[in-house]
Parts: structure tokens; sequence; C-alpha cells
């Protein structure tokens, strides 16, 4: 390959070498930018100790004030150093600390604004470098949340006037941030929170649509999904939307979605949550054939594999009384078995899953590990070869000895009947005797 073991290449192009001036010149500078940081980093922190120090005791606001700790000097401070490292949450809980025991009490309506204002646009300017930093997040939900109430530029007289704004603005601002990334559960979530607030709600018809256009458009978009679940459950709710007919129009996507891309996880997560908890055995039968079709033409297909053992345990589960149990039961046996093929990571996992019908795997785990954690413990630090051989401590202790052999063979017994029971419950499993795998 091109540029390998050559030190002097960079994907394949050659890398100018610096002299040991230039070299200096570079390390010298970053010096002085690293010194020019922490002595910023230093004072900020300082008036952040003084402030928390005094806070709670009995200096009054003007006190406080005058020491400098809710200036515009320390609100510059923090400017400065969030400009650097936005990833800084102390510094911006100080910051609003600031604003709002400091600089609001003295500004009128029209001056909050305006500082509420730069501080959207300072985190925006943050967003784009570090799009996923949740303080800086949180800030510019909390500059919204504290708009003053004004008529706005409208001519309603609407006293919310410049929340409407600001609110309106923020979501199309969203909008431009998930364009740039649509899969950042970070704008996704904050999304969420915008809708809520604001002044004038949006429809969430309108809502579902956009996820629509955001999953067409890529279908491996989880949070999208996750959008669209919470907006579909709020619809339902309310009766604002027929569930039964609209989860038939879900499938219809989700459909769509499984074949064009049957290796993703979002889709398949997505269809359990319309199936829920497969109370309908139509819908179960009706999906699995479905899925057992693509699983025809995927044939390794780990999530059609996962899927059908899934359906076909709570049709086991739910409708044990009208399906063929022995059959359900052999065709999840076999899945799983290729499951531990297709999937040697989660070998482990799939194992587990057939034998969680008989509901003692874990009892036998539990059992195993108290019983020998708790003797083992014990016996080092009681029934140590020092204390057995000291004549005086035997004749004094004799009964240690003998209740602690007596509850080891008890924890022994119950160990082997658990686990007979578990080979017991399993051989019924591969047997097609037991329904609730």
């Amino acid at each position: 390959m091109v540029g390998m073991n050559c030190p002097n290449l960079v994907h394949g192009v050659r890398r100018a070498r610096q002299s040991k001036e230039a070299l200096e010149a570079k390390r010298r500078k970053e010096q002085s930018k690293l010194r020019d940081y922490l002595a910023l980093t230093d004072d900020v922190l300082t008036r952040v100790r003084i402030y928390s120090r005094y806070n709670a005791f009995d200096l009054t606001r003007r006190e406080q004030k005058k020491r400098n700790e809710w200036s515009r000097e320390a609100l510059n401070a923090t400017t400065q150093l969030l400009q650097v490292n936005p990833e800084f949450y102390t510094v911006w809980n100080y910051r609003r600390r600031i604003l709002i025991n400091g600089v609001f009490p003295e500004s009128t309506p029209e001056q909050i604004k305006d500082l509420l204002t730069d501080d959207l646009s300072l985190t925006m300017e943050a967003l784009k470098i570090h799009p996923k930093v949740y303080w800086i997040w949180t800030h510019r939900g909390w500059c919204l949340n504290n708009v003053p109430s004004r008529p706005g530029i409208s001519d309603d007289g609407d006293p919310r006037g410049w929340e409407k704004e600001l609110w309106n603005q923020e979501l199309f601002v969203v909008e431009k941030l998930l364009d740039a990334d649509p899969r950042n559960f970070h704008a996704w979530s904050y999304r969420r929170l915008v809708l809520e607030s604001m002044p004038v709600p949006k429809l969430e018809t309108s809502e579902l649509a956009y996820t629509t256009r955001k999953i067409e458009s890529n279908f491996s978009n989880f949070s999208a999904w996750h959008q669209r679940s919470k907006v579909l459950s709020s619809l339902w709710s309310q009766g604002k939307l027929d569930e039964t007919k609209s989860k038939e129009e879900e499938f219809d996507l989700v459909h769509n979605a499984m074949y064009t891309d049957p290796k993703d996880q979002s889709v398949w997560i997505y269809h359990r949550w319309i199936i829920g908890s497969g109370d309908s055995r139509d819908i179960l039968e009706r999906e699995i054939a479905i899925i057992q079709s693509l699983l025809e033409e995927e044939p390794d297909s780990k999530w059609c594999m996962e899927s059908l053992v899934h359906y076909k345990r709570l049709l086991l589960r739910n409708h044990a009384s009208s399906v063929v149990t022995s059959t359900l039961t052999q065709d999840c046996i076999q899945l799983l078995d290729q499951l531990r093929e297709v999937d040697p990571g989660r070998r482990a996992r799939y194992y587990e899953i057939g034998d969680s019908g008989s509901g003692l795997t874990l009892t036998v785990t539990l059992i195993q590990h108290t019983s020998y954690i708790w003797f083992m413990s014990y016996f080092k630090r009681v029934l140590s070869i020092d204390n057995i051989l000291n004549d005086k401590w035997r004749d004094k202790h004799w009964w240690a000895i003998l209740l602690t052999l007596a509850i080891a063979r008890l924890a022994a017994a119950a160990v082997q009947t658990t686990n007979a029971a578990a080979a017991t419950a399993t051989v019924g499993l591969r047997d097609g005797s037991l329904s609730g795998l």
C-alpha cells in the first residue's frame, strides 16, 4: 500500500519536514495558549469557589456583587473560557447564576432579551464543533425559558410574542442541525423539549410527517424511529388517530425497511414495539410468515432469526391452546442453534434464552455463586489451618466447624437438586413439552 512503512508519507501524501526552529516556535505557541487557558480557568474557578463558599451563609446580594462574583467582568470571563472549552459544565452553571443574580436585576426586558440572544449565538458556535455536549444544549434551553414576556414584532398584542418568535426560530434551528446530523440523539431530545415548550403547540400529525421524511431518507435513523413511537403513542392515547389502522400503516413502512436493509437493528426494534406483547395471534402469525420469507432470501440474517424466536415465544406464551406447541418449540431450538453459529459472540445469551423456559438457570447460578462466596470467605476468615491446628481454639469453636460443614453440605445438595431439575426442564423443552419458552 502507498505510504506503508514510510514515516514521511501520510495517506499517500509526502509530509513536509519541519525545521527545528519551526517546531520550537510551534511548541512555544502551544505553551503560551496553555498558560493563557490555565490562567483564565484559575480566575473563573476562584470566583466560583468564593461564590460557593459564601452563598450559603449571610452575604447579601450587594456584598456578593462587591466581590465581583456576579459582575459583568465575571460574565465576560466565563464567555472567554467557554469559547475555548464549552464542555466545562461548572462554568455554564456559574454563568447562569451571574445572569440571574447580577445582570438581569439591573437590566430592562429588552436588554435581557439581547443578553439571552447573545448566549444563543454563543451556544450555536459551540454546537458547530461540539454537537453532542449535554451542557451546551441545556444552556440553550435555559435561555429560551428565561425570555421576558413582551408582545414582539406582531400586531396581535400577545404578551408572549418574544417567546413565540424565539421558540419558532429554535425549531427551525434544530431542523437544520438534524439535516447536518440526522442521528444526533441530543438534537432529537432537544427537539422534543422545543415542541413541548412552544407557546403555540405544533400539530403532532406534522411531527409524524417529519419523522416519516427522516426515516425514508435513512432507515437506520434510530432516533427518528424513537421519536415516531412517542408521537404515535401520544396520538393514540388522545384518540386523535385510529390505533388499529395506523399500526397497519406502520407495518407497511417497517416491511419496506426490513427488505431494504435486514441488518439494521433500528427497524427490528421498532417492529417489536408495534407488536408489543403479542395479544393478536393473527398479527403474530402474519409477521412470522413475512420474516420467514425474508430469512429464505437472507439465510444468515441474525435479526430475522432473533425476531422469529421472539415472536414464536410470544405465540407459545399467549396462544398455547391454539397453536402446535411442539413445532414452535422445536423451531425456536433450531433457530437458537443457528444463532449460536452466525453470532458466536452472543452464544451464551442464546443458550440462556433456550433455557429460560424453566426459569431455573438463574437460580442455579445464584445458589452456586452465593454458596461458594459465603463458604470460602468464612473458611478463610475463621476456619484457617492455624485455627484448626490450635487445640484451644478447636475446643472452643467446635460448633463453628460442624455448622460450616453442615451448611456446605446443604448448599451442595441444593445445587445438585436444582441442576437436576434444570436438566429435566431442558429435556422437556427439547421434547416440545414446555410451552413457556
